[in-house]
């Protein structure tokens, strides 16, 4: 038989795999082959080729040999644990962006965090024993009887017994799993368990809570250590501990989820609110103000109320159900329908920061990260069917700016129709991805492809952020909606004097903006930049009596600047000073003393040099002035 490698047709025996095809073709890079695709779809090594199969190797050092090495490495501590603790159960146990889970059933047993160590010391063991990830084709009736004493593994055989069981045993330990796995165990060399969670099965409350089981595994010990490092910079940067320490938010137990701004919080929250009016007055959008509660009949007609009620705060006004709302989206639709609409208006834009309430999980709330109320920082943008393509564009175009003032690069996934159970014709979900897709290579950015997870009511681009320690956060998203429009009846009068239903784009940039300022909390240490910072400058005269009365007059200058600005005056040593005003991250700090009065000059030095600079008292200020106005250091 002949298949397709490398670009040229090669010949093999019947029923050759992977192992033979890198052996007689790939000898320099057959250690790194771990797994391989065959016609786009990824297999195990032992997999047997067909004639005329298309095929690549998936070789060590990519992002999918990298998800491979971790979903095996959950095996091998499933593996472990069984050897350790025989009557644990397994439920799930998959790869994850920077390591691997798993979610174990120990019965009455608490597991604890020095457990970790003994697992870890079985697992190395077991490396040593070099064992075959062994694939089988089984029956649901075979599955079943392997399972009998599981009833995790029996619930998720039930559910895909049309699908066809796959099991994958090495060594003693079989597990249910559809793959894909490195050849074996011996791969696996370098690895961490790093924490142990609670974690509902499946997620839902009402089921019974499992022990989640966080590892991590990488190719090369130098790759695990700088991992090991990144977690303990993240650990430090942690917007929990930062905001404490910086005065920038607090979580009461009056209010589990419900965060509470104190003051450079605030000036924190209305310096990025500031910027987000400033980019959305330069790009068009009309800002508006919906209801934060609303009657039942509204949230009956988006839905929400048959498919959300159990997120949402409702009450009773005058014996009538309402509801606080968890999205803007309704609002804005009401708000549309104000008045008649022409299709020479198209497009209207409307932003909205809307304070948002939804019932979370109370095991799920995180800092800032997860919330029950938050300020979500939507757009809803109405527009006719040729206008998707660049309307998109515009989007990105501002995504494109916002994005890059913080310094984050991001990536863009597109999420097509789904197979089933989806709203409008095929024509128009074709012609839609398109148009999304095109927007996309219009302003230069490539996109990868998420077959089948768009919404019902439409196509998706998600925005994936990458922050300064390689996490990725999901913060914006521009999704096309043919569903709300139709259910609240709106329409605009066509060229042709008909009424027309328009399409409505969903659109956030930060998301909730209160998890946005946790994220670019960590991105930046806490150490926010000039135009962003709490406090902006700091002015510490050398010795307060003598030289406070120059500090407070260029304080009071800086400050009807609208400068924030803070004068560091107390009785405490100048070097004692100077450090407050480094721990709490003020960009800039200025010390006035004899020299700089005579002159009428300052000495300031920015947070994190060593050497302060000396400039003229107006040279200074109007540099100043520029970097807040530019958003870019300016000396």
């Amino acid at each position: 038989m002949k298949v397709n490698y490398d670009g040229k047709l090669v010949e093999l025996e019947e029923g050759a795999n992977g192992f033979v095809l890198a052996k007689l073709f790939d000898a320099e890079n057959k250690k790194k082959d771990v797994a391989y695709e065959i016609n786009g779809e990824a297999f195990d090594m032992s997999h047997p080729l067909k004639d005329g199969d298309e095929v690549k190797f998936i070789r060590i050092g990519t992002p999918e040999a990298f998800e491979i090495l971790n979903h095996s490495t959950s095996h091998l501590m499933a593996e472990a644990i069984h050897h350790l603790f025989p009557d644990a159960k397994f439920g799930f146990g998959p790869a994850i962006e920077e390591g691997f889970y798993y979610d174990v059933d120990f019965g009455t047993y608490v597991l604890k965090e020095e457990d970790l160590a003994k697992i870890e010391a079985e697992m190395k063991k077991l490396v040593k024993e070099d064992a075959r990830f062994v694939r089988k084709e089984v029956s649901p009736e075979e599955a079943d009887e392997v399972f009998k004493d599981n009833p995790y593994k029996k619930e998720l055989i039930a559910e895909h017994s049309e699908e066809g069981i796959s099991l994958y045993t090495q060594g003693s330990f079989t597990d249910l799993c559809k793959g894909i796995h490195l050849p074996s165990t011996g791969y696996i060399k370098h690895f961490k368990l790093l924490s142990i969670a609670g974690a509902y099965w499946r997620g839902d409350s009402k089921n019974k809570q499992l022990t989640r089981i966080y590892g991590t595994s990488w190719w090369t010990e130098e790759e695990l250590s700088s991992y090991l490092e990144l977690l303990e910079r993240r650990k430090k940067n942690d917007h929990r501990k930062l905001g404490k320490e910086l005065g920038l938010f607090f979580i009461s137990d009056y209010g589990p989820g419900f965060p509470f701004f104190l003051p450079n919080g605030m000036k924190l929250k209305n310096a990025l609110l500031g910027y987000w009016h400033e980019v959305h007055r330069r790009h068009g959008y009309l800002e508006i103000e919906t209801p934060t509660m609303l009657s039942r009949e509204l949230w009956e007609t988006s839905g929400h109320w048959d498919h959300y009620k159990s997120n949402m705060y409702t009450t009773k006004i005058d014996e009538k159900d309402f509801a606080i709302k968890p999205m803007n989206c309704p609002g804005a639709l009401v708000t549309y329908n104000q008045s008649l609409h022409s299709y020479k208006e198209l497009p209207i834009r409307y932003a909205e920061l809307g304070h948002v309430h939804r019932h979370e999980a109370s095991g799920a709330l995180n800092g800032l990260f997860r919330v029950r109320a938050f300020t979500q920082d939507d757009a809803h943008i109405f527009i006719r069917e040729d206008q998707i393509e660049s309307e998109v564009g515009e989007i990105i175009s501002l995504l494109d700016e916002v994005y890059a003032t913080f310094g984050l690069t991001y990536k863009i996934v597109l999420s097509t129709r789904p197979d089933s159970d989806y709203i409008g014709t095929v024509e128009f979900w074709d012609k839609a991805e398109k148009a999304l897709g095109q927007a996309c290579k219009d302003a230069g950015h490539d996109y990868d492809i998420n077959p089948g997870d768009g919404a019902f009511y439409g196509p998706k681009l998600d925005f994936k952020l990458r922050d300064s320690m390689g996490r990725t956060w999901q913060c914006g998203t521009i999704q096309l909606d043919l569903n709300l429009p139709h259910r609240f009846g709106c329409f605009y009068i066509d060229e042709h004097g008909e009424k027309k239903e328009p399409v409505m784009l969903h659109r956030v940039a930060f998301g909730s903006i209160e998890r946005f300022i946790g994220i670019i909390t960590e991105n930046y240490g806490g150490a926010f930049p000039t135009w962003l910072a709490p406090n902006q400058v700091d002015i510490i005269p050398v010795n307060p009596e003598k030289h406070g009365e120059y500090a407070k007059k260029l304080a009071a200058e800086l400050f009807d600047r609208k400068v924030r600005v803070r004068v560091l005056d107390g009785e405490d040593k100048l070097s004692y000073r100077l450090r407050q005003s480094i721990t709490s991250k003020v960009p800039m700090a200025i010390v006035i003393g004899d020299k700089e009065i005579e002159e009428g000059a300052v000495n300031v030095r920015r947070l994190g040099e060593e050497k302060g600079k000396s400039l003229k008292k107006d040279d200074f200020v109007s540099a100043l002035l520029k970097e807040i106005e530019t958003r870019k250091e300016a000396f």
